[in-house]
């Protein structure tokens, strides 16, 4: 962007409110986290997004090491004949499968898959490694890329090659299975909560929209800027489905042969579209400091007189062995620089010039609430800190109480619909009596589908929301992405 034209980059953005869907995009264009390709449905991850993604990867997969997780990594391609193994899975995801039919110029005997999943393959594996109960449990953790050909794409939350990190474990008993995949997804909550400073509801899908395969699945559902839900991350538990599709087996302590239990779960760089639609404004992108790429960015301000720029390298120097920071001393004007850093989310931004220097300060900017505060350089360090605390928690607060202002309890059907129309999308609690064709009927009347059932749950009445019936649990229902 040219000199001069300080303001271009954040009026270039398109309001959320007047178009959230375009406003969407122009942040993830103009912010250089995505760049389109020849392949439909395909993005560049810039440098900038992937950033973001290996700050997201490096504390996810340390949260995973201290819960006793190992990484693998697995083949891309699934042999046809292994997917088919499990019937309920290879139904769920054979609207979405890419296959190869070609190796060089020679037609393959079998077709080959590239993975939407892994389940089938970690089966294989498993099949060949584990005999006795001493070779349980298995805690294991992939970071791959998957391919689901989806007709309708979005960059982050819907596209057909996305990154992911898939767990995938077995175990001796149902309990110690059903264990880890509540464990795992509290792992995904607090991460959520404590890193992303994105509040989510935990709890379990109905059977209609459970994992192909699975016995049970549970999920973190968070609600983004526009009313609509988000599913964050899921945990699935398999029971010995899979086991008994894959012949895997082991002998117990008691010396007979039996089937373990499995357990996968996973998030994808779909965060990244969460984080976004979450904290973002018309400005740009508002990042969490935890996983920020640039957590303080230090614009000198008349850089070009005596020992400003000096300055604002020896404050960076100070800073850079506790935080992510980066000085800009290009020969943008400050304007233009302030725009710039607005549109990428930067935490926190440090003004210095000659008279800052002159008084041992230098200005701390907020970019939740563009804050402004003056502090001593001496306390820099530990101001930053506090500062870079600060904007998490304001970025908690604030998208909870979005989420408060737009989570509306409902008694019937005609409760939701005027909710909705009344007050905009949103979470709505409703009861339900446990009837999928009640589900489908919520969904086809006031255009709001079942996103889990909380594991807080709360009686609203005794009767579900559509028939009337015996309610048997509290539900969020709501639109998504």
């Amino acid at each position: 962007m040219a000199k001069g034209n300080d303001k271009k980059l954040v009026k270039e953005i398109t309001s959320m409110d007047e178009d959230f869907a375009k406003w969407y995009t122009d942040i993830v264009k103009k912010a250089e986290l995505i760049e389109y390709t020849s392949v439909k449905g395909c993005m560049v991850i810039r440098p900038y997004g992937y950033a973001i993604w290996e700050n997201i990867q490096k504390i996810l997969d340390r949260m995973f090491k201290e819960t006793g997780h190992e990484n693998v990594c697995m083949p891309l391609f699934i042999p046809e004949s292994l997917l088919q193994r499990e019937k309920d899975h290879v139904e769920g995801f054979a609207p979405e499968v890419a296959w190869v039919t070609y190796g060089g110029n020679e037609k393959l005997e079998e077709r080959l898959c590239v993975r939407p999943t892994s389940e089938t393959l970690f089966c294989e594996h498993y099949a060949n490694i584990i005999h006795s109960w001493r070779d349980l449990p298995k805690l294991y953790n992939q970071w791959v890329n998957v391919v689901r050909w989806e007709k309708t794409t979005r960059p982050f939350l819907r596209s057909r090659e996305f990154l992911w990190q898939e767990g995938h474990t077995i175990h001796a008993t149902a309990e110690e299975a059903i264990e880890e995949t509540e464990r795992m997804l509290n792992i995904y909550a607090k991460f959520c909560e404590e890193t992303l400073a994105m509040p989510v509801v935990k709890g379990r899908k109905t059977d209609s929209d459970k994992f192909a395969g699975a016995e049970i699945t549970y999920a973190i559902e968070a609600l983004m800027h526009d009313g609509k839900a988000l599913q964050a991350g899921t945990s699935h538990y398999f029971g010995d489905g899979f086991a008994k599709a894959f012949d895997i087996t082991y002998t117990n302590k008691e010396n007979k042969l039996v089937h373990p239990y499995q357990t996968s779960w996973g998030v994808t760089t779909r965060l990244i579209g969460a984080i976004i639609m979450t904290h973002g404004d018309d400005s740009g992108l508002v990042l969490p400091p935890a996983v920020a790429p640039i957590q303080a960015v230090i614009i000198p301000i008349a850089q070009h007189k005596p020992g400003v720029a000096e300055k604002a390298q020896e404050l960076m120097a100070k800073l850079a062995p506790s935080f992510r920071v980066k000085v800009d001393l290009s020969e943008n004007s400050p304007g233009w620089k302030f725009a710039e850093y607005e549109m990428k989310g930067v935490p926190v931004r440090i003004e210095i010039g000659p008279r800052d220097i002159e008084n041992n300060q230098c200005v701390l900017v907020t970019r939740h609430n563009n804050e402004k505060t003056v502090v001593s350089l001496d306390n820099l360090s530990e101001e930053l800190e506090r500062k870079l605390a600060e904007v998490h928690d304001g970025l908690y607060q604030k998208a909870l109480e979005n989420r408060e202002n737009k989570t509306y309890t409902c008694l019937s059907i005609d409760e939701i619909k005027t909710a909705l129309e009344e007050k905009g999308d949103g979470f709505v609690k409703a009861m339900w009596c446990g009837d999928e064709e009640c589900e489908d009927k919520v969904k086809e009347l006031t255009g709001v589908g079942s996103r889990c059932i909380p594991f807080e749950q709360e009686n609203l009445s005794d009767h579900c929301v559509c028939c009337g019936k015996p309610a048997k649990h509290m539900v969020y229902w709501g639109k998504a992405y």
